[in-house]
C-alpha cells in the first residue's frame, strides 16, 4: 500500500508530535513533588478529566477495531455500553468514594489497609503485569497503520520500529509532565480523534453515489457471516462462543467494565485528580456517555466503508479494489482516499488514539510502583527524589510495553480474533482476579493477603484455560467461552477462592463476640442452676 503522504501531510503530523511534547515540558514545571506527578494536585477540572478517561479507554484499538468490526460484523459491540452503564454507577456508587474517604494516591492501597500489605502488593503487581499485557496489544494495534506509513508493509522487523516510535514519543511527555501533561493532551488528542473520524464519514458520504437513505436499507438488508443484519443492535443468541451478546454484555461486560473503572489504577488515577469524590464520580459517568457516542461514530464508519469496499453493486463506476485484510480497511481510506492535509490530520489522529492510551497507562504504573513498593521500602522521600524516581519507572515500564507489543506482532498473527476482541481478552487476565479482591475487601469482612494472592492466581488460570483451552486440548469438556462469559466464570471463582481467607481483625471480633455469648448464655443460665 503507498503512504500517500506528502509533505503538508508530514508537517501536521510533525506538528502533533511537537504539540504534546511541548505540554508534557510545560507542565513539568509544576510536578514538585509525587502528588502532583501523579494526581496534578487533585485540581484537574471534572470534563478533562471524563476527557482523559474516554481517551484512556478508547485507543488505537478503536480507531481501527471499531471500524474492522462494524465492516465484519454488525453494531453489537455497541451493546457492551449497556454493561458499562450499569459498571460505572456501581463504581460512581461504591467505590470512588472510598478511594477519596481513604485519601489514597495509588487504588491498591485501599486493599493493603482492608487486607493487609502482602495483598496491596500483590494486587498492584497484577495490574501491572495486566497493564503490560492490555497497553502493549494497544501498542502493537497502533504499530500496524503506522508500520504501513512509514515502511509500506507489515514486516515485522517494521512493526518492531514503528512501536519503537510510538513508545518513544509518549514517553518523552509523560516523563515530563506526569499526569498534568497527559490529562491535557488526551483532551487534545480526543479533538483531533473525533475531527479525524468526522471528515472520514463526510467524504464517505460524499464518495458513496446514493442517498444516506438506500444506504440504511441497504445495510440492513446485507448480512453478516452469522445471518444476522449489518444493523443489528442487540444479539439475543445464548451461544456462549459468541462475542458480543446481549447476555454477555449484562453479566460479563459489567464486571469487566467494574474491573476497568474501579481497579484499574490507569482509569480510576483521573477520577482521582479531582477536587471530590463527587466530582470524581461524575468525571466518569460522563465519560462513558460521550464514550457511547465515539464508539457508534467509528462503528457508523466501519459500515459506510463496508458500503464503499464492498458493495461495488451499489458504488458502481466508482467502486475501489476490494479489501483483502480488514484491519487496514480505515487505513487504506485515509492513505489513497483523503485530500492532501487532510490525510496528515488523520493519521495525527490515529497516533493520538494510540498515544492518549499509552501515556496513562506509564504514568499509572509508574504511580503503583512508586506508591505500593518504593515509599513502604523507603519511608519518606523528598518531593523531588519522589518525581526523579517516578521519571525512572517511567522509561523502565515503556520498555517493558514495548517488549510485549513486540511479542503480539506473532501473538496476534498466531489468533483468529479480531483487532477489538484481541485487545479486549488480554486485559481478562488481570481483571477476574483484581476485581475479585477488590469486591471482597469492599462488600465483605472475609479475604487475607493468602486467599487475595490464590484469588489472582485462580482469575489468571482460570481466563487462559477458557481462552487455550479449546483450541490446545482434544478433549476440552467444556464450550468455548467468549470474554463476556469468561470474565464473569474467571471472576466468580476467584471471588470464592478469596472468600476463604479470614481477616484477621475479623478472628479477634469472632472471639471477642463468643466471648460475649459465652456470659450472656452464663447469666441466663444462672437462676436455673440455683
Amino acid at each position: 500500500m503507498p503512504t500517500g503522504l506528502s509533505l503538508v501531510d508530514w508537517l501536521v503530523v510533525g506538528l502533533y508530535m511537537a504539540f504534546v511534547v511541548l505540554v508534557g515540558a510545560l507542565h513539568a514545571r509544576r510536578e514538585e513533588s509525587g502528588g502532583d506527578f501523579f494526581l496534578a494536585g487533585r485540581r484537574v477540572p471534572m470534563w478533562a478529566a471524563a476527557v482523559s478517561v474516554l481517551a484512556t479507554s478508547l485507543s488505537a484499538v478503536t480507531f481501527l477495531g471499531g471500524p474492522q468490526e462494524a465492516f465484519d460484523n454488525n453494531l453489537t459491540y455497541l451493546s457492551l455500553n449497556l454493561g458499562g452503564l450499569l459498571a460505572v454507577v456501581l463504581v460512581a456508587i461504591f467505590f470512588i468514594p472510598a478511594y477519596y474517604r481513604a485519601q489514597v494516591t495509588s487504588v491498591y492501597e485501599l486493599v493493603g489497609a482492608r487486607l493487609g500489605t502482602n495483598a496491596e502488593r500483590a494486587t498492584s503487581a497484577m495490574f501491572l503485569l495486566g497493564r503490560i499485557f492490555a497497553s502493549g496489544a494497544r501498542l502493537y494495534i497502533a504499530s500496524i497503520p503506522l508500520s504501513l506509513i512509514v515502511f509500506g508493509d507489515l514486516e515485522p522487523a517494521h512493526l518492531v520500529g514503528a512501536i519503537a516510535i510510538v513508545a518513544l514519543v509518549a514517553t518523552l511527555y509523560t516523563i515530563s509532565g506526569g499526569i498534568g501533561a497527559v490529562i491535557w493532551t488526551d483532551a487534545a488528542q480526543m479533538l483531533v480523534l473525533l475531527t479525524a473520524a468526522g471528515a472520514c464519514i463526510w467524504l464517505l458520504l460524499d464518495r458513496i453515489p446514493i442517498p444516506t437513505g438506500e444506504i440504511v436499507e441497504a445495510l440492513r438488508a446485507s448480512t453478516t457471516d452469522t445471518g444476522a443484519s449489518k444493523l443489528t443492535l442487540f444479539d439475543t443468541r445464548l451461544d456462549p462462543s459468541l462475542p458480543f451478546t446481549i447476555w454477555g454484555a449484562l453479566v460479563g461486560m459489567t464486571l469487566f467494565n467494574m474491573a476497568a473503572y474501579g481497579t484499574d489504577q490507569d482509569l480510576v488515577q483521573r477520577m482521582l485528580t479531582c477536587k471530590s469524590a463527587v466530582r470524581g464520580s461524575w468525571s466518569l459517568v460522563l465519560s462513558n456517555i460521550l464514550g457511547m457516542a465515539v464508539v457508534a461514530v467509528f462503528l457508523a464508519l466501519g459500515l459506510l466503508l463496508y458500503i464503499f469496499y464492498a458493495r461495488p453493486d451499489l458504488m458502481g463506476d466508482a467502486a475501489p479494489a476490494a479489501v483483502e485484510d480488514s484491519r487496514r480497511v480505515f487505513l487504506r481510506f485515509i492513505l489513497t482516499e483523503t485530500p492532501l492535509g487532510l490525510r496528515g490530520l488523520m493519521i495525527a489522529g490515529l497516533l493520538a488514539a494510540a498515544m492518549s492510551s499509552l501515556d496513562s497507562a506509564l504514568n499509572a504504573m509508574s504511580s503503583a510502583a512508586v506508591c505500593n513498593f518504593v515509599r513502604p521500602r523507603l519511608g519518606d522521600i523528598a518531593p523531588k527524589t519522589e518525581v526523579r524516581i517516578a521519571r525512572v519507572f517511567v522509561g523502565v515500564f515503556a520498555i517493558l510495553l514495548a517488549g510485549f507489543a513486540c511479542a503480539c506482532v506473532w501473538l496476534q498473527r498466531e489468533s483468529d480474533e479480531g483487532l477489538l476482541p484481541f485487545a479486549l481478552g488480554v486485559m481478562l487476565y488481570a481483571y477476574a482476579g483484581t476485581l475479585a479482591v477488590f469486591c471482597c475487601a469492599l462488600f465483605t469482612k472475609r479475604g487475607n493477603a493468602t486467599s487475595a494472592l490464590a484469588a489472582l492466581a485462580t482469575g489468571f488460570l482460570a481466563v487462559g484455560a477458557m481462552q487455550f483451552g479449546p483450541k490446545w486440548i482434544d478433549a476440552w469438556p467444556l464450550p468455548p467461552f467468549a470474554l463476556g462469559w469468561r470474565m464473569a466464570i474467571g471472576f466468580a471463582l476467584a471471588f470464592a477462592v478469596c472468600l476463604l481467607g479470614r481477616r484477621a481483625g475479623m478472628e479477634r471480633e469472632d472471639r471477642e463476640e463468643t466471648r460475649r455469648e459465652d456470659m450472656v448464655h452464663d447469666e441466663g443460665a444462672a437462676p436455673t442452676g440455683r
